[in-house]
């Protein structure tokens, strides 16, 4: 891997030439990224792109992101547009949002049609609603271990998410969601 979690800002010709490392990108120390720069970092095809320093961006710079082939780890990120995660959700690997505190149903109904396992380990709650919505998601792994606890609507609703659900943060579970 390719380690250069000090860089605080990255031009987009620096962007441009790291994109040609085949090793893994840690760029976590970034707290800001432009359209232009995340276009030559989608580029990258060293199998994961990890910017954990960025804390949101614009819909722009998530649709870029949304072209990388590879990881996306994004667990920096505390809050994004429904438009931002929208245009996350074409992405076609894992990504990890697991900074995410909340998520809006709208959001959630955007992600269930990512192609690839969604980390939201920074959930702590959950509505039934976004819960429905997310056991639909197909498209691989789906990791919920900020949630200590959930409904019985909930527990039966993730449930039914048939590709591998993560929910290790739970510490209580009634009858009735053990059954589900």
């Amino acid at each position: 891997s390719l380690d250069l979690n000090g860089l605080t800002t990255l031009s987009e010709a620096a962007a441009k030439g790291l994109a040609h490392s085949q090793a893994s990108l840690n760029l976590n120390g970034l707290e800001t990224l432009s359209e232009k720069v995340a276009k030559a970092l989608a580029s990258h095809k060293g199998g994961l792109l990890s910017l954990r320093g960025l804390a949101s961006f614009s819909t722009d710079v998530a649709k870029a992101l949304a072209r990388y082939e590879g990881t996306l780890c994004l667990d920096g990120v505390r809050g994004l547009s429904d438009d931002a995660i929208a245009e996350l959700a074409k992405h076609k690997d894992s990504i990890h949002l697991t900074g995410l505190t909340s998520l809006s149903d709208t959001a959630a109904a955007c992600l269930i049609g990512h192609k690839g396992a969604i980390y939201l380990d920074g959930l702590t709650s959950i509505s039934d609603a976004a819960a429905k919505i997310l056991a639909k998601h197909k498209g691989g792994r789906l990791s919920l271990d900020g949630l200590t606890s959930v409904s019985d609507n909930v527990a039966k609703a993730l449930g039914k998410h048939q590709d591998g659900i993560s929910l290790q943060g739970i510490k209580i579970l009634s009858a009735v969601a053990i059954e589900a």
